[in-house]
């Protein structure tokens, strides 16, 4: 799958079926190795009251781990954070 592939999907918490928000083509955060580290939701955009433990505040944006993520689909990405 290709970064640019990304934008645009709808993110969804499994754990409560809460829309998160959506991805932008630089809402991506990458390691200096290259590896896919977090993607990153604009909290400014009505999402803030999703930080918690598995989320961090970093600027005005929630990121989310990638290891929280359980599914990319062709619309959405699925994710499993307790909120």
């Amino acid at each position: 799958m290709l970064l640019s592939e990304l934008s645009g999907k709808e993110i969804i918490n499994l754990h409560d079926g809460a829309k998160l928000g959506s991805i932008g083509e630089s809402d991506i955060k990458i390691s200096p190795e290259g590896k896919i580290e977090a993607i990153i939701i604009d909290s400014r955009a009505g999402y803030g009251r999703f930080f918690n433990k598995n989320s961090e505040k970093e600027g005005g944006y929630v990121v989310v781990p990638w290891k929280a993520i359980k599914k990319v689909g062709s619309e959405v990405i699925i994710v499993d954070i307790d909120m």
